[in-house]
């Protein structure tokens, strides 16, 4: 059985990593991946211009994605190199998320 959940990406300074992970478990999330990357935005600086960056996905219910997401743009978009998205995605294995669908 299949179940519908966000996807949720912080591409953020590496300084923010263990910060975002806080954040993250203050909103139950139990699991995530992450991962070194590099790039340029915007804003025309490389990752290697400051101590790199983190890429940090995990899978939510709509509803936690969307606070996840509001509490990362109020605490961190006006003074940090920080970018959130969410994407739909189909997760096999719907108890391992929290439901008993």
């Amino acid at each position: 059985m299949k179940k519908l959940l966000k996807k949720i990406t912080i591409v953020a300074e590496r300084v923010l990593h263990e910060e975002l992970l806080e954040l993250l478990k203050r909103h139950h999330v139990t699991g995530w991946t992450v991962q070194s990357v590099t790039g340029e935005g915007s804003s025309g600086i490389n990752a290697s211009d400051w101590e790199g960056s983190v890429q940090i996905y995990t899978l939510v219910s709509a509803k936690v994605a969307d606070d996840i997401m509001e509490e990362v743009a109020a605490k961190y978009f006006e003074n940090w190199s920080v970018v959130v998205y969410s994407q739909d995605v189909e997760v096999m294995r719907p108890k391992k998320y929290g439901s008993s669908d």
